[in-house]
């Protein structure tokens, strides 16, 4: 232990620092302590408000779609109905969607229906975002659910489903726009679901046999088909062979090709807050920095006195570069346990709420530890080794 660099350490460090360096070093290591915290909070809210628009996803999309490459419908076939007996294929359901023109009491309001059977809620948990109301019942051929959405476009009254709302929906084919060429039926709003935005705004649930009907299609005529697979099962593996089953006639997407511009914003929004996280643990880092130069302002007659016994720059320098790091992964180590406390009484105890029913979304993952861990030694190792630069035969004769 007793090596020249050890006793270097002991000799600089051993002495008491006048105040006001202590007082810096404290304002640096509570700087890296404060930037630590920031950066795994901000990872760990993120991470929540993810999971919090993807679990909406979740409830409105399939793990795999299938619809047609050209056309708005096709017809079930034997191909088809061989490729749907894949072991790994939990449930499926049949699904009609059309562009349709909404009207109730005078208002008026475009959207799309989407006519389902009586298994989609075993592909998708739409049920579970029903706020008024209820879901579907098949003895109830006219019944709709619609977005909260379009409910407060066409000033639906809450609670009052008494009135009917029609549904506009022009005819499969070619030919002159025409009041004959429009197909209408009067339905009974049963439920009002919310979900996000985009959703609640757009989609009109209904009933498959309602939707055939009014678009004059054949039993076994439809716009896509919707799957749930097993839990372990690869979406994308089984999407790729899905489509080589079913050829160029069908488009196969899984949820995630389904929200190709939903994921990759939140992608880009992911890495936009890593950066600004990041941006201030750098600015704390500076803290690290003018620190460790005014300690060695503070330590220039011991400095010199290390070289004229024999102790090279470099020597020198490598001492105030460890002690550096050591302040570093000392407000690592310290910022990690409390911002991993903070995170765990938001999950726990909830107290952060974005309104009296919903808390602020956050999670813990070790990834976001691993990120931190990372980002902040490989920032300050750099602060450390700019800080310890300062050392120079100048300086110290």
């Amino acid at each position: 232990m007793n090596t020249p660099l050890y006793i270097a350490k002991r000799y600089l460090f051993s002495k008491t620092a006048n105040s006001t360096i202590n007082i810096i070093t404290k304002i640096a290591t509570v700087g890296v302590i404060i930037g630590t915290m920031a950066l795994f909070i901000v990872l760990s809210v993120f991470s929540g408000l993810k999971s919090f628009n993807l679990f909406f996803l979740n409830i409105s999309d399939p793990d795999i779609k299938i619809t047609a490459t050209k056309g708005k419908s096709f017809l079930i076939n034997d191909t088809i109905n061989s490729v749907l007996q894949d072991k790994r294929i939990a449930q499926y359901s049949k699904i009609i969607e059309e562009q349709v023109l909404l009207n109730f009491d005078g208002k008026q309001k475009a959207a799309s229906i989407k006519a389902v059977d009586f298994n989609y809620l075993n592909v998708n948990k739409m049920d579970t975002a029903i706020a008024i109301g209820e879901w579907l019942d098949p003895k109830f051929k006219n019944a709709v659910v619609i977005g909260s959405g379009i409910a407060r476009k066409l000033k639906l009254p809450l609670y009052s489903f008494t009135d009917n709302l029609k549904v506009y929906v022009i005819k499969p084919g070619k030919g002159q726009l025409n009041m004959k060429s429009i197909n209408s039926v009067r339905t009974q709003v049963k439920g009002i679901f919310e979900l996000v935005d985009d959703i609640n705004e757009k989609y009109v649930f209904t009933n498959l046999a309602l939707a055939q009907e009014l678009l004059n299609y054949k039993k076994e005529q439809i716009s896509a088909l919707e799957i749930k697979l097993n839990a372990a099962n690869s979406h994308s593996a089984i999407a790729k062979e899905l489509q080589r089953k079913l050829g160029a006639r069908f488009k196969v997407q899984t949820r995630k090709q389904l929200n190709e511009v939903t994921y990759k914003m939140l992608n880009m929004e992911n890495l936009f807050t890593y950066l600004i996280a990041t941006l201030i643990v750098i600015i704390a880092l500076f803290n690290v920095i003018g620190a460790m130069i005014m300690m060695i302002l503070d330590k220039k007659e011991n400095l010199k006195t290390l070289f004229n016994l024999g102790l090279t720059i470099k020597q020198i320098k490598n001492i105030f570069t460890l002690q550096g790091i050591l302040l570093t992964i000392f407000g690592l180590i310290v910022g990690l346990i409390l911002a991993v406390i903070f995170v765990y009484i938001q999950l726990i105890y909830e107290p952060i709420m974005i309104r009296p029913d919903l808390a602020y979304p956050v999670e813990f993952h070790l990834s976001n530890v691993l990120i931190v861990v990372i980002t902040i030694l490989i920032l300050g190792v750099i602060a450390a080794f700019i800080a310890s630069n300062r050392i120079s035969e100048k300086l110290i004769s």
